[in-house]
């Protein structure tokens, strides 16, 4: 009895820990550079950063 509540605990843990490296191996990914948002003078939004102007 204790045996096989043991094995269930262990591919219960196994099952787990392999739809976790799933979860990661299949994500989009989210990187920082990707998530930014710059707003122009105007209010709009861009993805690339504003030019710096010389004054």
């Amino acid at each position: 009895m204790k045996k096989q509540l043991e094995q269930k605990k262990l591919k219960k843990k196994k099952d787990k820990e392999e739809r976790k490296q799933e979860r990661h191996e299949n994500s989009v990914g989210g990187k920082l550079e990707d998530m930014i948002m710059y707003v122009d003078e105007h209010g709009n939004f861009s993805s690339t950063p504003p030019e710096k102007k010389k004054e």
